[in-house]
């Protein structure tokens, strides 16, 4: 088991930097490079770039009532739920078919569902 995780390519756990603008504000996000590679095809998927994306992330969060203290952990997280998704077939594996477009509340309603 552990060699599939142990042998992955190591660039994929190394750590980069990005800075952008959020209200005029500019911060920086650290995170692994397998985090970033997930966030570009979610952002492709609606013909965004990372940073436009995560300025919406953010904006929604904040709309949503959420304490946005740790935003990166919020971004890992965006991540995983977005392939864990993928897995059930929540999301379709077609990157073709944009994230907007899929009706979450069904989507959301599913996961509770499934978890009772």
């Amino acid at each position: 088991m552990c060699k599939l995780f142990i042998n992955a390519d190591p660039q994929l756990w190394k750590s980069s930097t990005r800075s952008l603008r959020i209200d005029g504000m500019v911060t920086s996000v650290r995170l692994e490079n397998y985090f970033w590679s997930t966030l570009e095809t979610i952002a492709q998927r609606d013909k965004m770039n990372i940073p436009q994306m995560l300025t919406r992330l953010y904006h929604e969060s904040i709309d949503a009532g959420h304490d946005l203290g740790n935003f990166t952990s919020f971004l890992r997280v965006c991540c995983m739920r977005y392939l864990a998704l993928q897995l059930t077939g929540d999301i379709p594996v077609d990157t073709a078919v944009s994230i907007n477009t899929l009706n979450a509340d069904s989507i959301l309603m599913n996961e509770i569902e499934k978890r009772h």
